[in-house]
């Protein structure tokens, strides 16, 4: 199956927005519409099939099961619910985090502490959507809009949403309400708002990893606080072109062997499905290094990176990527951070670095 064959999915904003637009109209007299339509960011219009529909005496629920597609995301299978209750008149709409969503309370987020987290473009899609149905039931859209998400708090552990300074559940998300497969736009988006936290909160020293065994390596080192990490994994580029925009005054990176060869090699995407190791750079490092025939040539023939530092043994391989990774980083960071990178294997030890002072693996 190629890329282009995967189901495209729904955001829980694009969710929360049908559900919302179901309860107001039911609040109003109009019945739960099933399917509820919606208009989308960028002309785009989806319908969704309620999955629950309650109401009382000024008050309306309806509920959205989230289908985000082939895309393998944590909120997929979670319903979606949204209460509507009369607001006071020229209130406008107010936004109330439920159960399972979080709420905002650190600065350098697009919401102020306090608020729920439910992103501005989720908001702009639920004020428009509820303002159409406003006018076509001839009544004011002033409404307490409150979203839930029943069990999101425990699904919230496994984001970043607490490194981020959203506590309690998710974060209702989607610009233009359409998750593609595989995109990883809410990783990216996950990556710029941490370097916004982060510079918000003036710190001056953060740190990214390709995975946790490279995390735990820099946390055993460095005293930073959680805010200060960024969880890069094979996003790179996403990470090294936010930084670029909000520049700390030091950066440490970390990785395995092989996604910082594919980084010393200029790449910015670190996954397998997106590029190989250079084994052209391999070869070079190693030829600069003085290596004997066996790394070469296991370098020639494709072996793993980790079976070639092994040949490489005390030749200093694992230093000459880190240096070349640093290159890669501070072109991209176009001045301003001093650089720090370590290469980490599988156990967790520090084998190569370049940049910074001492180098942790000496």
């Amino acid at each position: 199956m190629t890329k282009s064959d995967l189901r495209k999915g729904w955001t829980t904003g694009a969710c929360a927005t049908a559900a919302a637009k179901a309860a107001f109209v039911a609040l109003h007299g109009g019945g739960f519409p099933d399917p509820v339509g919606i208009r989308l960011p960028r002309g785009l219009e989806a319908s969704f099939v309620l999955a629950r529909a309650e109401s009382g005496p000024g008050w309306a629920v309806a509920g959205v099961v989230k289908d985000a597609g082939d895309d393998p995301d944590v909120t997929h299978g979670s319903l979606v619910l949204a209460r509507v209750a009369a607001g006071p008149p020229e209130s406008g709409l107010v936004f109330r985090a439920g159960e399972g969503v979080g709420t905002v309370t650190l600065s350098g987020l697009p919401l102020p502490p306090g608020e729920p987290a439910i992103n501005p473009g989720p908001r702009a899609q639920i004020t428009d959507n509820i303002a159409d149905a406003a006018q076509a039931l001839g009544v004011s859209a002033d409404a307490v809009v409150t979203i839930s998400i029943p069990g999101g708090a425990a699904l919230a552990a496994k984001t970043l949403n607490a490194r981020l300074g959203i506590l309690g559940g998710l974060s209702i998300l989607g610009t233009t309400g359409v998750v593609l497969p595989y995109s990883c736009s809410a990783w990216v988006h996950s990556i710029r708002q941490g370097v916004e936290v982060a510079a918000a909160l003036g710190l001056d020293h953060l740190a990214a990893a390709t995975g946790k065994t490279s995390e735990a390596a820099i946390r055993r080192r460095l005293d930073l606080p959680d805010q200060a990490y960024l969880d890069m994994g094979d996003m790179a580029g996403a990470v090294l072109k936010a930084l670029r925009a909000r520049p700390p005054k030091r950066l440490t990176l970390a990785g395995g062997p092989a996604k910082l060869a594919k980084l010393a090699a200029g790449e910015m995407d670190l996954h397998s499905r997106a590029v190989t190791v250079d084994r052209a750079l391999l070869v070079e490092l190693l030829i600069r290094l003085g290596a004997g025939p066996d790394p070469l040539a296991a370098a020639n023939a494709g072996a793993s990176v980790a079976q070639v530092l092994a040949l490489a043994d005390g030749l200093g391989l694992a230093d000459a990527i880190a240096r070349r990774a640093r290159e890669t980083a501070l072109a991209v960071l176009a001045g301003g951070t001093e650089v720090e990178v370590w290469v980490v294997d599988r156990g967790g030890a520090i084998i190569g670095c370049a940049g910074g002072a001492p180098c942790p693996a000496c």
